[in-house]
């Protein structure tokens, strides 16, 4: 079967009754890797999302605010409007269902049904839920209480206008089991299944009377009486691809091949929203895939607590594709989930600042520094080294669209950080400071410096759909002129196979992608923001533990003539290791702070040194320097330090302790 040539992806349309919040950020920044991923694919991509605006609870917070409903709703659209300008959301079309074409679209569907018999008038007693805007009946209420959202209900009774959606039970469980994606994950659609196959689906109001709710869609067929706000809702995704296309686009992108919702608006979807279509005769979409929920520290969110979470502040803080990738890379899609603003920190510092971040910068800083700032040609053939790196790139390009056809994007986040990892230990294992030094090995290091590269291109293509921002920084960085809004089939540049990377292109290292976040707990004071303790000189240069312990270079000492004895037991207390020097960079606000990116063989580790007066950060790379390997962790202007660097010097640094011969990254100093 041929791959479809268009996709369509929605999101629900929001309320309007409040402000946006994580809930909205997530669903939206989902469909818009998905909708990045395949434009970048070829496929003729519509990405569509926007705001339900009618409804009771709507003409309840508007009269709480002392404004007309359409005030309120023209009010609070552009909070969401411009969160997603914020986010890099790339939708298609914006769609408020005030819009008068929209309206016409849902009189259409109403009448259409109205006349195939298909809506009847009848009354209703039944548990009614504001909050949900919905019935419920006797049994599915306990203790006054919705069954959803466990807020009060009130029993009414009223006149109103029936859909037969009860007839259309067998057919949907037919389509169920008949298209096993067509309700995603797993989980829910044994969900919806089981709730058909254990009870008699009931018919749907469509309307409520005017006397009780007077924003609305009027009904064609009675004025008296305005639409149910989800049968509004739903029909936003066709109606939206009537008019907000430049010409009416339904035979091209219908069936939609995602709805992207909540688990809380499943049944809505899986079951109202197919029997509308079934009843007015159209497909119905792929794929309805319901995600899970947020929690906040372990608790549910909610303005009661104080706990919900602001994306705007989260921006603010964090940065848009930061967030993005926390958001995609924390939990399995489709599973609940839990936002803390310290696990955000840490998934920053070691995938994004440690990891990808950090292999860039190291990257960059070998081609400055041993192939003049141009990346040289590569030569053939690889090496013994190469084969896990070659690997770790084909299975990115093998199973990422397998992934991502079942929206799995942890698991394709991680085959793309399974090939930072790769390539880092790839620049490990060849060792090119150690190839520089030999006029013999520059066709190996020509391959090293290469290779390295070409794997940040791969790798700025597959982050691309999670962080177009951080894409578009890597292709400058490393000298290349990728326009992502073309489908990289289209040049062999953006090619995810390897050995697409022109040569003699230069390199244009700029600032980190990601910077380190230090966190501490409130009140808490980093080593930084401690007095320092006066320090007597030494009369002759002695040995320096370069260590964020202080604010100067060198550590205290005795007074001149003296030296304080210490027994072998003590000494070998101290473990010192050599470890290479993978990125340099000062620290801002600092002259003489370095923060330096080492590895122990084993282990990569961060160590703040005072030798910045001495030496420039990209002079160090590659280096071996000997540290002391089981200091206590401490902070110097809020950056963390896991070790001490060794040097010569007092209140100057004279130059770093140094080993004579070449040895492994790690090896014990005695």
């Amino acid at each position: 079967m041929s791959t479809p040539k268009t996709f369509y992806i929605t999101t629900p349309i929001y309320y309007v009754n409040d402000v946006p919040h994580l809930g909205h950020a997530y669903t939206t920044v989902a469909a818009d890797v998905l909708a990045r991923y395949w434009r970048l694919r070829g496929r003729d991509v519509f990405f569509l999302t926007g705001l339900d605006e009618h409804g009771q609870k709507v003409q309840q917070a508007a009269a709480k605010a002392g404004i007309d409903p359409q005030a309120h709703c023209d009010k609070l659209a552009p909070q969401f409007q411009t969160l997603w300008k914020r986010l890099n959301i790339s939708n298609d079309a914006f769609i408020r269902t005030t819009d008068l074409s929209h309206k016409s679209v849902v009189q259409r569907c109403l009448q259409d049904l109205y006349d195939k018999q298909l809506i009847y008038q009848d009354s209703y007693i039944g548990w009614y839920c504001t909050f949900d805007e919905r019935f419920w009946t006797e049994k599915d209420v306990a203790d006054g209480l919705c069954p959803d959202c466990k807020r009060p209900v009130e029993k009414l009774r009223e006149h109103n206008y029936f859909f037969k959606m009860g007839q259309y039970q067998d057919r949907l469980i037919d389509h169920i089991n008949q298209h096993p994606n067509f309700i995603r994950p797993e989980s829910r659609r044994n969900e919806v299944l089981g709730f058909l196959t254990t009870q008699k689906l009931g018919d749907l109001s469509i309307s409520r009377p005017k006397s009780r709710l007077s924003w609305g869609i009027d009904l064609p067929f009675d004025k008296d009486y305005v639409t149910y706000v989800w049968f509004d809702a739903l029909v936003n995704y066709v109606s939206a691809l009537e008019y907000l296309r430049p010409t009416p686009s339904f035979e091209q992108y219908w069936p939609a091949s995602v709805h992207l919702v909540g688990k809380d608006i499943l049944t809505t979807h899986a079951v109202y929203w197919s029997t509308m279509l079934m009843a007015l005769g159209m497909k119905l979409p792929a794929t309805i895939f319901a995600h899970g929920w947020w929690t906040v520290d372990g608790e549910k969110m909610s303005k009661s607590r104080g706990n919900v979470v602001d994306p705007n502040k989260i921006v603010d803080e964090f940065g848009a594709d930061a967030f993005r990738y926390f958001l995609l890379r924390e939990v399995p899609f489709g599973q609940d989930g839990d936002f803390s603003r310290e696990a955000m920190i840490a998934r920053i510092n070691s995938d994004l600042a440690n990891g990808l971040g950090n292999l860039l910068s190291r990257t960059l800083t070998l081609i400055e520094r041993f192939a003049g700032g141009r990346v040289p040609p590569c030569p053939s053939p690889d090496d013994q080294f190469t084969e896990d790196l070659n690997v770790a790139g084909l299975e990115a390009h093998n199973f990422s669209g397998q992934h991502f056809a079942f929206l799995e994007f942890n698991r394709t986040l991680e085959l793309i950080w399974k090939l930072v990892q790769a390539c880092d230990q790839y620049i490990e294992k060849t060792a090119p400071w150690s190839l520089a030094k030999d006029p013999n090995q520059q066709v190996r290091l020509n391959r090293v410096l290469y290779r390295a590269a070409d794997t940040l291109r791969l790798l700025c293509i597959h982050v691309y759909p999670f962080m177009p921002s951080t894409a578009e920084n890597i292709v400058h960085q490393i000298g290349l002129d990728i326009d992502f809004q073309k489908p990289i089939t289209t040049n062999t540049v953006t090619d995810t196979y390897w050995n697409h990377l022109p040569a003699e292109i230069r390199v244009q290292k700029g600032t980190a992608l990601f910077p380190r976040i230090e966190s501490k707990p409130q009140g808490d004071k980093t080593v930084s923001e401690t007095p320092t303790p006066p320090r007597p000189t030494t009369a002759t240069p002695a040995p320096t533990l370069i260590s964020p312990q202080t604010p100067t270079p060198a550590v205290a000492a005795p007074a001149a003539g003296t030296l304080a004895q210490i027994t072998i037991d003590e000494f070998q207390k101290i473990q010192l290791r050599t470890a290479i020097v993978l990125s340099a960079e000062r620290v801002p606000k600092s002259e003489k702070l370095l923060k330096l990116q080492v590895s122990l063989g084993s282990e990569q580790r961060q160590i703040v040194a005072g030798i910045g007066k001495k030496y420039e950060p990209e002079a160090l790379v590659g280096k071996t320097v000997v540290i002391v390997a089981n200091m206590k962790p401490a902070k110097l202007m809020g950056i963390e330090s896991q070790g001490m660097v060794l040097a010569a010097g007092d209140s100057e640094v004279y130059g770093l302790a140094t080993i004579l011969e070449e040895v492994d990254p790690g090896t014990k100093v005695k």
